[in-house]
């Protein structure tokens, strides 16, 4: 199968969102907490000033709304190359990370030639469910 978006994200919740942080906001926080050294934030600095200078700031995260960014598979050899070395760090500092790839990722509301954003809903029904092994025959 073949999947239109990818994102990359981490275990711990974004609190804007209550959606898995994603690899931007996972470094920063990173160098926030001071955890990551100076030579790793200065290489991470680099790696975001690009991204600032190549792709759109998309409006909806300007504005501060709750979406997650995914970015668009057709476009993301480049991102992905420049993202490795962002990959790396949360390696090197032990912060597990899962690439999620999808078509269906929910309502867009932002969206340009490499990336889109998905509005977060309120309201995300728990459903609770309880699995228990058929015995085999």
């Amino acid at each position: 199968m073949k999947f239109k978006y990818v994102r990359i994200q981490g275990r711990d919740l974004a609190a804007n969102t209550m959606h898995a942080a994603g690899i931007f906001s996972m470094c920063v926080r990173l160098i926030q907490q001071g955890i990551m050294d100076e030579e790793d934030a200065a290489l991470w600095r680099e790696i975001d000033s690009w991204f600032a200078t190549e792709l759109p700031f998309p409006e909806p995260c300007m504005n501060k709304e709750r979406v997650v960014c995914f970015f668009k598979t057709e476009n993301t050899e480049l991102m992905l190359k420049m993202l490795n070395p962002a990959m790396w760090l949360l390696e090197r500092y032990e912060q597990p990370f899962f690439m999620v790839y999808t078509n269906t990722p929910g309502e867009i509301v932002y969206e340009d030639d490499y990336q889109i954003a998905v509005r977060v809903e309120d309201d995300i029904p728990i459903i609770e469910y309880h699995h228990e092994w058929t015995e085999p025959e």
